[in-house]
Order: C-alpha cells, then sequence, then structure tokens
C-alpha cells in the first residue's frame, strides 16, 4: 500500500511533541508499505518554522512534505483559523502531486484538513480513512474557545459532513466511539493511543539529565506536554504554592504553549521557587526527562468532555515506569486505576495535586509499585506495535474492498 496522511500538527520523532503518527508510519514502512505525510512548516508546539529542506525521507522511508501554512497559530483564533484554512489549501494541491496512492488518511483536529484529505481521496479514487483524535467541534464548544452561534452550526455540519464520508473512521478513545456513531458515522473503529515501550527505561533513574538541571537529592514532579488553555497548569502552580514548605520537591513543567508565559510570570510573582519550566525536547530525548522524574502528572480542565479522553502522554509515563498523578476524571482514569498505575486527583483542585504529590514523596516503595504496574499495564494492553498492526489491517482491508470493486 502507498499512504498518504494529511496531518498539520504531525510530529518526527526529533522534534517535540506526540509523536504516534510518525512512529506508526515508520512500522508500516518497515513492513514494505510506503507512507506519505503532508504536514505544516510551523510547529504547532513552539510556533516556530521548521528548519531544513520542504521534502525529506527518514531512515525507515517515510517521506514528509512540509507545506506552507500561516504562521500565527498561536496568536488567537481567528489567527489559527487563518493557519488551518492556508494549511488545508496547501496540503491540497501539494496533494495532487503525490502519484500512486492506494488510501488518503486524514486526521483531526484541525477538522479542516479532513475536508483536504476526502477531496484529495476522491480525486485519486481511493479510500478515505478519517482519524478522530479529539472531538472537535465539541471540546472547542465545552473549553469556551468556540462560542459563536454560526461557527458552531457550520463546524458541527462539517463535522457530519466528513464523518458520513468517511470510507472508515478511526478514534484513539473508547470514550469517542458513541459520539462519533451518534453522528451519522457508520464504520467506527477503535485503535487507542499507546506507546513504544522499548523507547524508555523503566530502571534509569535519569541521573544526567538531574544533574544538568540541578534536580540531584530533589523529590520531582514533573508535567511534560502542552502549555495552553486546556492543560490547567495553573492548579498545578496552585499545589505547588502549598509545597513551598517542602524544600525536598520541586515541580517541573517541560513544554510550550500559549500558556507559558503567563505561567512563568504567575510563578514569579507569587514566589514559587519550587517551580522549574524546561523547555520542550524532541521526542527521542523524552525518555531521559521522564526517568529523571519520581512521579509524573497528567491533568485538563475538569469539564465532562474530557472524560472521554485517552492522553498520550499517560502512556509515556506508564511506560517510564513512573507513577501517574492523575487530574483526569472518566476512561483514562479507569485504566490507571485497574492498573494501580497511580493517584486520581480531582480535576481542578490545588490542594488535592498537593496532599497527592506528598503522600507520593514520602513513600517511595509505592512510587516503585505504582510505576511497575504501569509499565506491565503498556506491555500487555497498550503496545504500539500491536496497535500499529491493528491499524494497517484496517488499512489493508480498505484497499483490498476498493480494489475488488474496481475489478
Amino acid at each position: 500500500m502507498h499512504i498518504l496522511l494529511i496531518h498539520q500538527a504531525f510530529a518526527a520523532l526529533g522534534e517535540p511533541g506526540g509523536t504516534r503518527h510518525h512512529e506508526m508510519a515508520r512500522r508500516l514502512c518497515a513492513e514494505g508499505h510506503r507512507v506519505t505525510i503532508l504536514t505544516s512548516q510551523i510547529s504547532y508546539l513552539t510556533g516556530s518554522k521548521a528548519e531544513g529542506p520542504c521534502r525529506t525521507t527518514d531512515d525507515a522511508g517515510v517521506v514528509i512534505h512540509r507545506t506552507y501554512a500561516y504562521g500565527g497559530y498561536h496568536r488567537s483564533f481567528i489567527h489559527r483559523v487563518f493557519s488551518f484554512l492556508s494549511f488545508m489549501f496547501s496540503s491540497f494541491f501539494t496533494g495532487l502531486r503525490v502519484k500512486d496512492v492506494d488510501l488518503v488518511w486524514g486526521t483531526s483536529p484541525p477538522i479542516f484538513q479532513g475536508v483536504t484529505a476526502w477531496l484529495l481521496a476522491r480525486c485519486k479514487r481511493v479510500p478515505f480513512l478519517f482519524e478522530v483524535r479529539d472531538l472537535w467541534p465539541y471540546f472547542a464548544i465545552a473549553v469556551g474557545v468556540l462560542k459563536q452561534p454560526a461557527l458552531i452550526r457550520l463546524s458541527e455540519w462539517l463535522e457530519r459532513f466528513l464523518y458520513r464520508r468517511a470510507d472508515a473512521i478511526m478514534v484513539n478513545s473508547p470514550g469517542y466511539l458513541e459520539h462519533v456513531r451518534s453522528r451519522s458515522a457508520a464504520s467506527v473503529h477503535l485503535v487507542p493511543n499507546g506507546v513504544d515501550p522499548g523507547m524508555f527505561d523503566p530502571d534509569s533513574k535519569g541521573e544526567s539529565f538531574r544533574e544538568e538541571h540541578g534536580l540531584t537529592g530533589q523529590f520531582v514532579a514533573l508535567y511534560a506536554g502542552a502549555h495552553g488553555m486546556s492543560n490547567d497548569l495553573d492548579v498545578v502552580l496552585d499545589a505547588a504554592q502549598r509545597l513551598l514548605q517542602r524544600g525536598d520537591i520541586t515541580i517541573a513543567l517541560l513544554g510550550d504553549g500559549k500558556e507559558k508565559q503567563q505561567l512563568q510570570e504567575q510563578v514569579a510573582r507569587r514566589g514559587l521557587t519550587n517551580v522549574r519550566f524546561f523547555d520542550p525536547v524532541a521526542k527521542m530525548r523524552i525518555p531521559d526527562a521522564l526517568a529523571a522524574a519520581d512521579a509524573c502528572i497528567a491533568i485538563l480542565k475538569p469539564i465532562d468532555a474530557y472524560k472521554l479522553t485517552y492522553p498520550n502522554k499517560v502512556f509515556d509515563y506508564m511506560a517510564a515506569g513512573k507513577p501517574v498523578l492523575l487530574a483526569i476524571d472518566g476512561v483514562i482514569r479507569e485504566v490507571v486505576e485497574q492498573a494501580g498505575a497511580g493517584i486520581f486527583v480531582r480535576p481542578g483542585d490545588g490542594e488535592a495535586m498537593a496532599k497527592a504529590i506528598i503522600a507520593l514523596a514520602d513513600d517511595p516503595t509505592s512510587c516503585d509499585s505504582m510505576g511497575k504496574a504501569g509499565r506491565k499495564c503498556v506491555l500487555e494492553r497498550f503496545d504500539r506495535k500491536e496497535l500499529s498492526h491493528t491499524m494497517k489491517v484496517l488499512m489493508q482491508a480498505l484497499v483490498d474492498t476498493a480494489t475488488g470493486d474496481r475489478m
């Protein structure tokens, strides 16, 4: 098969951000398939323009085209929409030049690139696989980013349009299945978020990272990921305020995003000397950072919509053998609690988070046992190698059906 993926927020292994798609693409190429990825020149995490040529081929044979996108992604909602629309058009015209495609793989959000994927699939007369990575516009409405009634109606119409026209829909959380099916989707498949356990060494203590960043002797509670509106990191700072008297505890925030500057200003204003910020690192360096942590924080705003998500970072934390401080309710809570892999903290409650951090800092034995339980869980249920195989089988079935229909 030759698979064409349209993904504005794609991140390669050498870049910061989630690398699910690059990892899966590399596995497909290792099995003899071809994968071409159309993505943006602008990093969705940092807002900076990627360096190097617009077209590259990695060592696994994955071809990556970086096409034009308006660079105001982090300025405001309107600027973000301009960025989405510019990529939608540029990726479509670039995609027309990609030859011998057997399947077009679209992914949302942003949902606009789903339009590109659908159009390219129809132009090339091949199947259209639509991946739903979060429930847009449902999440945008719930968070308050999308407020105008006309835009809400248009967005919901576009969502249903794409669901109806996809040959198959793939979701990464079981919490999404009912939502997608209720909006006219006929063929819906679950390929959950997961992790490559081989990237992480659960026995490593990250001594070099600790020494480099002055963390030796500290109990480190680490958050790794986007610093955005949905991530509710103000609550982590509230927890840090309550932990100031514990000189042995450090809160580390690794990543970037629209809210990072105001978080840094808030730390300075509140005198939170126990909070450290670290720049985002490439996915290949994330294992070193997680190894240096004693516990890892996963947090989202306390809204019902987020009860449906399977955040990628939780599986990374578990693969690294770290206990999860989980301030997210719902389906991911079920995973962590059933595995015995961490402590659930009521979302939006800084005091509860502080107490959970203290409980782990004072009980290294529990930290160790939770970390081992999490690692065991991802090896058994969320290994990306097995999940990639499930996705490949789905893709091959779509291509075989389409080929049979044309004969």
